[in-house]
């Protein structure tokens, strides 16, 4: 399946979102434990431009070169506009990319990888400046899939992801992706 589509509809939820950002909120806190917004926005931009050159050359050497520089908002869209050009390629779902620490998948699967990023971290920016979050309802049931993949075990190895979290059994596929990736879906800025 070509995840492309959901991943760009998702990133347009988080562009408003990095927009509404200043200068001053980059100190917040964020539900990704000891990171701040700067840290959680430097994260994005290096994965971004890391997917891109997998995307680009089937790996990267850097996943963690993320860079604001003078202007955040800025340099958060330079990574967007550089992922969304190297997947705009079709021969992306062809080959396989080299993705971080986790391997080597399809195209597809690395594709589908930076989505689950996507709509995860997106809820992390949004609730760290208090914005409402409403990605796409279609990018959030992939991303949940894909989520209800990844075993429980050795998550923390990497640490890429926490441990799951308990939500009622009535949960959005929101919360329960969230929950799935270690994250109080009830988590707000103290």
């Amino acid at each position: 399946m070509d995840f492309r589509e959901l991943d760009r509809r998702t990133l347009l939820v988080l562009d408003k979102i990095v927009a509404a950002a200043t200068p001053a909120d980059l100190a917040r806190p964020t539900p990704c434990a000891g990171w701040t917004l700067a840290d959680l926005l430097r994260h994005q931009v290096g994965e971004n431009h890391a997917f891109a050159t997998a995307a680009r050359d089937g790996s990267a050497p850097d996943w963690d070169a993320g860079d604001l520089g003078d202007d955040p908002y800025a340099a958060y869209r330079a990574s967007v506009d550089d992922y969304l050009d190297a997947v705009a390629d079709d021969d992306v779902l062809t080959r396989e990319l080299a993705v971080n620490t986790f391997g080597t998948f399809p195209g597809p699967i690395a594709t589908l990888m930076h989505l689950v990023d996507t709509v995860a971290h997106g809820w992390d920016l949004a609730r760290a400046l208090g914005l409402p979050y409403e990605p796409d309802a279609d990018a959030v049931s992939a991303a949940l899939r894909m989520a209800e993949r990844i075993p429980d075990e050795g998550r923390e190895k990497n640490g890429s992801f926490a441990h799951s979290v308990n939500v009622p059994a009535d949960a959005s596929d929101l919360d329960r992706f969230l929950a799935l990736l270690g994250r109080d879906p009830a988590w707000r800025v103290s």
